[in-house]
């Protein structure tokens, strides 16, 4: 039996995706956003250490090692990329170029995830691939050119509230999941003699 940690990754991904919907929503016209810093720092780093694992030893079944495991790594860049500007009071545009591509690369894999029919649910999974690789490509425009339209902003904020919404219901059906598969799972140390 191979062991994963996707609710880790989904959770992280609902609260990170929360954070950015609420910086937007309200962060953003705050003359200090340093106290933000933590936070995308805290998202960022569960992201890329998962992410990073995934990618590197392929613990999951065949192709949910490149959908989870490259999407998750480039989603802890951009949130701690995003971190280290906001720390340093510096602009978010040119971090913005990078989740362009990020967001790029989830939609793509939710279109192979719903074109391939992988996932216990691959239109639901494909769908939150789709939600949060437009999260990712609008965020070059919107620091390039929207920024201070407040209707952009607010469409971006509903649209990232959305995205974190779908990824909670497919955590909490994941965690429910796992947890009964894992039950009775025991470590080779625990159930050498048995």
């Amino acid at each position: 039996m191979f062991i994963d940690y996707l609710t880790l990754i989904m959770i992280n991904m609902v609260a990170g995706t929360f954070l950015l919907a609420h910086y937007l929503w309200k962060g953003i016209d705050e003359a200090d956003q340093r106290p933000y810093a933590a936070a995308f720092f805290g998202v960022g780093s569960v992201a890329l250490v998962t992410g990073l694992h995934l990618s590197f030893t392929w613990p999951l079944p065949g192709s949910y090692n490149i959908a989870f495991g490259d999407t998750t790594t480039l989603f802890g860049v951009v949130f701690l990329a995003t971190a280290i500007a906001l720390w340093q009071g510096w602009g978010l545009l040119p971090v913005s170029i990078y989740a362009f591509f990020a967001g790029a690369e989830s939609i793509l894999v939710g279109y192979v995830i719903l074109s391939q029919g992988l996932t216990k649910e691959p239109l639901f999974s494909a769908i939150g691939f789709f939600l949060a690789g437009l999260g990712g490509i609008g965020a070059f425009p919107f620091f390039m050119w929207f920024k201070d339209n407040k209707a952009v902003r607010y469409l971006a904020v509903a649209i990232l509230l959305l995205t974190a919404a779908l990824w909670a219901f497919t955590f909490y059906g994941s965690l429910i999941g796992h947890m009964a598969s894992f039950a009775k799972w025991l470590p080779a140390t625990m159930s050498a003699g048995k």
